[in-house]
């Protein structure tokens, strides 16, 4: 019995997990393959072409809120100035350093996934802080040390390692823009609330602090094992608390926060 011209057509098609294979790198809507594949009538293609079609809004929409969060650099490009973003990360812990950044991204930087630091997954953030150190016109950091923290306050110190971070530049920025603090240089600064949330370089700046601090303190887990710095950063977790109380205080715990000073007066 000769074979029908659907089965003909049917045997002719590649498979579902060619297609798979065939089309992951599918960009655009307009991709000539989804036609063939939207045409497809097995069941199995067209949740494919749905799944596709649902990656590419996603898409979408996270490069037009990442060309939203441009919206303050693209001024100062559009005048030919540079424009660093400055974020801090290290406020809230209770052992380790503040650290804060500096980052001015090129006109051309075009990585949607840059976002705050905090709406990130620890993946994401590992696997963007090379793409920003590699694209970025400049990176720098600046640290507030323990000591300097105990010393100063911690809003006091935060902003010399945001001061540290700025005169670090291998370049010199027109203009700043900081995430709610104001900066001991002289230079115009834009002031944002959740500026990690508004302004791509802010937010630049934010995974390349989170991600150095955590680093940092992972590597201090190491000298200091019992408090699980690795996990929880320095911040005052059950582990951390009960390390304090078990161990005592490490030369980066900081004196003047309350639950290390009780620690220290019992």
């Amino acid at each position: 019995m000769p074979e029908s011209p659907d089965a003909k057509a049917t045997s002719k098609r590649p498979s579902l997990a060619q297609l798979r294979q065939d089309l992951h790198d599918v960009t655009t809507a307009t991709d000539v393959r989804l036609t063939s594949l939207r045409a497809d009538p097995r069941k199995g293609a067209q949740q494919l072409y749905q799944q596709i079609q649902r990656r590419l809004a996603k898409q979408a929409d996270a490069e037009a809120a990442f060309q939203h969060r441009l919206h303050y650099e693209r001024q100062f490009w559009q005048a030919g100035q540079l424009v660093a973003g400055i974020d801090e990360v290290g406020r809230g812990p209770l052992a380790g350093p503040v650290i804060t950044s500096a980052v001015i991204l090129p006109p051309d930087f075009d990585v949607p996934l840059v976002n705050d630091s905090k709406q990130l997954t620890a993946k994401e953030r590992e696997r963007l802080y090379p793409i920003i150190l590699d694209r970025a016109q400049a990176v720098s950091i600046g640290v507030a040390s323990r000591e300097l923290i105990d010393q100063l306050n911690i809003y006091q110190a935060t902003r010399v390692a945001m001061q540290r971070a700025v005169l670090g530049l291998g370049v010199a920025p027109d203009h700043l823009i900081v995430d709610a603090m104001q900066i001991p240089v002289a230079l115009p600064q834009t002031r944002l609330i959740k500026g990690d949330a508004k302004s791509a370089s802010v937010a630049a700046a934010s995974i390349v602090a989170k991600v150095y601090r955590d680093h940092l303190m992972i590597s201090y887990d190491q000298l200091y094992p019992g408090y699980g710095f690795a996990q929880n950063a320095g911040y005052g977790t059950a582990e951390h608390l009960a390390g304090l109380r078990k161990l005592g205080v490490t030369p980066i715990h900081r004196r003047s926060f309350a639950p290390v000073r009780k620690i220290m007066a019992d």
